[in-house]
C-alpha cells in the first residue's frame, strides 16, 4: 500500500491541562495505542507531528516539526504531506483512543489515485482520522496562511475539488472517534 501515516500530536491540551500524548487511558500512554492502530497497516513511513520533537518518540517514527506559521493541526497536516514518499497520508490525532485497526483498514480500501477519504458524522468531518492524497498539499498550504484556517473549512473545500469523499459514519461507528479532551474524559 502506498501510504504514509501520521500521528498528530501537536496541540497544546489547553482544556485537558497537560502533554496529552503521554496520559495513561486504560493503563497505556495514547501515543502507544494510537502506533499500535497505525503499524498493522504497514505504511511506508509513520511520522509524528508536533511543535517539538516529543521524548516519547520512537526511533522508527520521524518527527515532522508542525509548518510556521502554528496553526495547530492544520501546520503538522501541511508538513506530513510535504515531507511523505508516498501517494496518501493516513492522518491520525493523538486523542482517539477509541478508534479502531479494522475501521482504519475500511478508510484505508476506499481510497484511489488523486482521492482520499474522510469520515462524515452528520454536518461534520473528521479530519484527523482520515486519508489525504498528496493533491490536497496545495489546499492545505493555501489554507495555512488564510484567515480561516478550520479543519473543517479545509475538508469541505477537498470535498468540493473532489480530492476527498466523504464517507458517512454509522451509529455504531461514532464512538470510534470520541477524543479526550479533558480530564474527565479518562474516565471514558
Amino acid at each position: 500500500m502506498n501510504l504514509s501515516a501520521v500521528l498528530i500530536a501537536g496541540g497544546q491540551s489547553r482544556r485537558m491541562g497537560t502533554d496529552k500524548a503521554t496520559l495513561l487511558f486504560r493503563e497505556k500512554q495514547l501515543w502507544k495505542i494510537q502506533l499500535e492502530l497505525l503499524r498493522p497497516l504497514k505504511p511506508r513511513e509513520i511520522f509524528v507531528s508536533a511543535r517539538n520533537d516529543p521524548v516519547w518518540r520512537p526511533p522508527d517514527v520521524q518527527f515532522v516539526a508542525d509548518d510556521p506559521p502554528s496553526r495547530g493541526p492544520l501546520s503538522g497536516l501541511a508538513a506530513s504531506l510535504a515531507t511523505m514518499r508516498s501517494k496518501h497520508l493516513l492522518a491520525l490525532a493523538i486523542d482517539m483512543p477509541f478508534m479502531t485497526e479494522k475501521y482504519l483498514t475500511f478508510l484505508c480500501s476506499q481510497f484511489e489515485p488523486g482521492r482520499g477519504v474522510i469520515a462524515k458524522i452528520d454536518e461534520r468531518f473528521e479530519p484527523l482520522a482520515a486519508i489525504y492524497p498528496q493533491e490536497a498539499l496545495s489546499n492545505v498550504q493555501t489554507a495555512l496562511f488564510a484567515e480561516d484556517f478550520s479543519l473543517q473549512t479545509l475538508a469541505g473545500r477537498l470535498v468540493a475539488d473532489g480530492k476527498l469523499e466523504a464517507i458517512v459514519v454509522t451509529s455504531q461507528a461514532r464512538k470510534l472517534f470520541l477524543n479526550l479532551n479533558e480530564p474527565v474524559d479518562l474516565q471514558m
